[in-house]
């Protein structure tokens, strides 16, 4: 298998993929707080690719500074002029191809679970997450459960979702296209006008959350953010409880 795939990414696998405490130690002074189900994994491949990438840059440097030095301009020597080298050019080419090849397979299972396993929506809170220039709308069922009727609940730029339960997000946009981006959750998902894309997350802990927008969707692009929230169940039944009394009183008063 290593000398298939190349030692490169056999080792960076064996040095973080197999250890989710070494990635969860170094990713809290540099990254957010991971606070969902699936992070782990994300930050486990993004530590691997790192090693990798950082590998390859200090042989690259060193390959230049080495040239630099033993090719430099020195009185007597002239320029020789070098087509090319076919053998150098294949292998060149093959390692990187070999890399990305064991990054898919590595990545596949994660891949699959985040963005092809949804959970079923009689499973999940489902919200229906729309982007506009430059705010997130977030619409609820209301207590008849079901989306589209007069109960259903609105909410702009607070997303609201419960604690331990997946969340499935149906992503759209009314104008431009927007990038729905939760980082302490490893999630994000372009927004398109016409199309309405899943995407889902299970919080591990209860807390205020940001959300962004990591499309340059406009002039107001810097100020499109908004918060997730979120509660426990009972917490959430009541502040929606509220939100729909809210709603209702909207409605009396137009």
């Amino acid at each position: 298998m290593i000398k298939k795939f190349g030692i490169i990414p056999a080792l960076a696998g064996t040095l973080f993929a197999s250890d989710s405490a070494w990635a969860a130690k170094y990713t809290a002074w540099w990254l957010p707080d991971n606070v969902s189900t699936f992070g782990t994994q994300v930050d486990k491949t993004f530590y691997i690719i790192l090693a990798i990438t950082t590998v390859i840059f200090f042989l690259v440097e060193a390959t230049l500074l080495t040239f630099l030095i033993k090719y430099r301009n020195r009185e007597g020597q002239k320029a020789k002029f070098i087509h090319g080298h076919h053998t150098l050019e294949i292998v060149w080419t093959i390692i990187p191809a070999a890399i990305l090849v064991w990054l898919a397979f590595y990545q596949r299972g994660s891949w699959a679970e985040i963005k092809q396993n949804f959970p079923a929506e009689k499973d999940a809170f489902v919200v229906e997450t729309s982007g506009q220039q430059f705010e997130w709308h977030f619409n609820y069922a209301g207590p008849d459960q079901q989306f589209g009727t007069a109960d259903d609940i609105e909410t702009i730029n607070q997303l609201h979702v419960p604690v331990e339960k997946p969340v499935l997000l149906k992503i759209s946009s009314k104008d431009v296209i927007h990038s729905f981006f939760l980082p302490e959750f490893r999630l994000k998902q372009d927004a398109v006008p016409g199309l309405v894309i899943p995407a889902w997350f299970k919080p591990l802990k209860t807390g205020v959350f940001d959300v962004a927008c990591a499309e340059l969707c406009g002039l107001g692009h810097y100020r499109m953010r908004g918060f997730l929230n979120v509660y426990t169940q009972s917490d959430l039944d009541t502040k929606l409880s509220e939100l729909a009394q809210e709603t209702e009183e909207e409605d009396i008063w137009e």
